[in-house]
């Protein structure tokens, strides 16, 4: 029997095994697949609301619950305390998300925006907002720079919570709308500034998203040749923008600021103390994944200046080339 998503319905008279925590993540990382397959074009939103009506119930039985253990705490340092843990997990994700495995990617990215989802519900929570409000899930992506202002954000929820759960597509989208919807998850997550969550149209649009696809097959196929480097600057940003978008929201929901613009302008002015000593040293991981291609690719120069063309040669040629990448990538996040 299939439920109207077209997944098997579980069999009420057994008893359901719990799941561990490796198959929670996978199961809600499908959800979520889901939900993006079949509304792309509306995913940030989508993803907004599945969170809220999954995590916000919970999120608020957490802040009930730890200020009533903590009572003497300032809310404050409870959300620190969260962000530093949500910050903590990030990384792990990233560096999941880092890794050549297309099984891994998925679940690894996803599963670190659900992770700073459930650190800005309970951040709201704490401060006494309801995580099922609409209007907190707009905060949420206005503080995010999916949508320009708390208002646009609350209009865009609202079209598509009435539309109700995404039907199954009947027929293909097009590469276009799947390149923006990419663009947005990579807005979501921090990876791109907000202007490329704006959706674009024209010749232009078809070039950019020819191109996107191009970009992103070489990024990805670069991540084989160098995949140290890769879950290093992944598990770095994902990282770094958990503690920045956690420290939005607890500027803005701490009420030292009264819009999400002025929020996002002064958490984005603070620096977490020991940031530049962590910097540094993933400075120096970084550079270090990075320099043993470069010697590789030295060792080649002369290989091909001796002994002329080979395998060797080719091979080296493609470090290269991921070296390039590589570094517009990094170079690129904002």
């Amino acid at each position: 029997m299939a439920d109207e998503t077209g997944a098997a319905a579980p069999n009420l008279g057994e008893p359901q095994r719990p799941k561990g925590r490796i198959g929670r993540v996978f199961s809600g990382s499908r959800e979520l697949v889901r939900i993006v397959r079949r509304d792309p074009e509306h995913v940030a939103e989508r993803l907004t609301l599945y969170a809220a009506d999954r995590l916000g119930q919970s999120s608020s039985e957490w802040a009930q619950a730890t200020r009533s253990a903590r009572p003497d705490t300032p809310r404050a340092q409870l959300a620190e305390e969260l962000r530093t843990q949500s910050a903590q997990i990030a990384r792990i994700d990233g560096a999941i998300a880092g890794t050549p495995f297309l099984l891994a990617l998925a679940p690894g990215y996803l599963t670190y925006l659900w992770q700073e989802t459930r650190m800005m519900l309970r951040t709201a929570a704490l401060y006494d907002r309801d995580p099922r409000q609409l209007q907190t899930g707009a905060e949420m992506l206005a503080l995010r720079g999916v949508h320009p202002n708390v208002e646009t954000a609350q209009a865009a929820l609202a079209v598509v919570r009435e539309t109700g759960r995404p039907a199954r597509p009947t027929e293909r989208r097009s590469l276009r709308t799947w390149v923006h919807s990419v663009y947005v998850l990579l807005v979501f997550g921090g990876f791109m500034a907000p202007s490329a969550a704006q959706p674009q149209t024209g010749v232009w649009a078809r070039v950019r998203a020819v191109l996107s696809v191009a970009l992103g097959t070489a990024i990805w196929a670069t991540t084989w040749v160098l995949p140290v480097t890769f879950m290093i600057a992944m598990a770095w940003g994902c990282e770094t923008h958990t503690r920045q978008l956690g420290r939005r929201a607890l500027v803005f929901y701490g009420g030292e600021e009264a819009t999400v613009n002025a929020a996002v302008a002064l958490a984005d002015r603070r620096r977490d103390r020991g940031h530049d000593k962590r910097a540094i040293l993933r400075g120096v991981a970084l550079f270090a994944s990075v320099v043993i291609p470069i010697g590789f690719i030295a060792l080649v120069i002369h290989v091909r200046n001796t002994a002329g063309f080979s395998w060797l040669v080719a091979f080296g040629s493609l470090v290269a080339l991921s070296l390039v990448l590589a570094t517009a990538v990094i170079s690129n996040r904002r």
